[in-house]
């Protein structure tokens, strides 16, 4: 080892980190230690690490995920610097997007009724589907959204099934940070396709629903937990009773539409206090 190697104590003296978020950073490949000491499991690192480390701390402060620093640093000079800023602004992005969420739960904490979302109804047809049921946290939603649609839709193609509506989400529960759903991916098919690992088959019943239509800047997390309470708040007032979940209709322009353009519906099934849609 080189005598000027320094050990963890030097090192979070030059930074003012801790030990504990320099083994964190170590332990995620972000500052590896030069060396360590099989027998102690002494950490020594090179000098110039304390530039990475002081690097390190700057994109932490700055809120960036310890999973996107490395990325971001991996390049250097400008290019670095341009990856942190189409992360800044990602995030402000998310940060207007979620004003309207604010908008909507001070309205709720005021005791008022807020009228933010533009009702409507309509009748449902019987359809088949081929679904994917997991309970998923807010942090996992994202990915498994992708997966199971992935899945199923490789499954269609296999099968020689086509698509025959647009997929939509069914929310048996509340997804957050702390509640687990379930949630449900739904695609509709009229061909003759069967189950197959954790894809399952079943007939969607025809309904009446309530729904609401959302554009391209609404699609963020905040936001749709906001418009999920509205539709079922407004189900409730018009006296019929929320059930099977709430659900998020996705149109095949989710990806590609233009700003404000209508990417999607939230919906809640219309069935009164007698169980009689």
């Amino acid at each position: 080892m080189h005598e000027d190697s320094i050990g963890i104590g030097e090192l979070a003296a030059r930074t003012g980190l801790s030990h504990k978020a320099l083994r964190l950073y170590g332990d995620r490949g972000l500052l590896p230690p030069a060396h360590v000491d099989p027998r102690t499991g002494f950490r020594r690192y090179r000098p110039e690490q304390v530039e990475r480390a002081r690097r390190i701390a700057l994109l932490r402060a700055a809120g960036m995920p310890l999973a996107l620093i490395a990325g971001v640093l991996a390049p250097g000079g400008a290019e670095s610097v341009r990856l942190l800023d189409a992360y800044w602004r990602g995030e402000r992005s998310v940060h207007e997007a979620r004003r309207e969420a604010v908008g909507y739960a001070r309205e709720v904490l005021a005791g008022r009724n807020p009228r933010m979302y533009e009702m409507a109804e309509r009748d449902v047809p019987e359809q088949k589907v081929l679904f994917i049921r997991r309970h998923v946290t807010a942090g996992g939603l994202p990915d498994f959204l992708g997966e199971a649609t992935g899945a199923i839709f490789a499954h269609l193609r296999t099968s020689g099934a086509c698509l025959s509506g647009p997929l939509f989400a069914v929310y048996h529960g509340i997804v957050s940070d702390d509640s687990d759903g379930p949630v449900e991916v739904c695609v509709p098919t009229a061909d003759t396709v069967g189950p197959v690992g954790e894809i399952g088959v079943r007939i969607e019943p025809a309904h009446r629903e309530a729904y609401t239509e959302l554009g391209k800047k609404q699609r963020d997390f905040a936001t749709m937990v906001g418009v999920h309470d509205a539709v079922l708040s407004w189900i409730r007032e018009q006296g019929y009773e929320p059930t099977g979940g709430s659900r998020e209709v996705y149109y095949p322009n989710w990806e590609t539409a233009e700003e404000g353009e209508h990417v999607a519906d939230v919906a809640g099934t219309l069935t009164t206090r007698g169980g009689k849609a």
